[in-house]
């Protein structure tokens, strides 16, 4: 059993028994709105996510992750949500600032 939680939504929770799946299609699945200009191909980072806990239950960092951590785009406690992959156990995200919607409500 895998779960996501994101905190600034509310600490929506998103349980699924199917592991190994990507981050972002099981948030789209539950119908929530999350940024991915580049269409979920990690060609930018506008689908990042904020790992607060559990980083230990995603994949280990693809090469396009490597390469926007080099660039500095992400930092150690990011991931792309359209890259990592929920492999067991929670994760604890957060949306990032700069990639919030206008028309979502967030929580802190």
């Amino acid at each position: 059993m895998s779960k996501i939680i994101i905190e600034n939504l509310n600490h929506f929770e998103i349980k699924s028994s199917d592991n190994h799946r990507k981050v972002i299609e099981l948030i789209h699945e539950n119908l929530i709105d999350w940024m991915h200009a580049c269409g979920k191909k990690g060609r930018c980072t506008t689908c990042k996510m904020i790992v607060k806990e559990g980083m230990e239950n995603l994949s280990p960092l693809t090469a396009r992750e490597e390469f926007f951590l080099e660039m500095g785009r992400l930092n150690k406690s990011e991931r792309l949500s359209c890259q990592a992959i929920i492999e067991k156990g929670a994760v604890l995200i957060r949306v990032a600032e700069e990639n919030k919607f206008p028309h979502m409500v967030y929580s802190e």
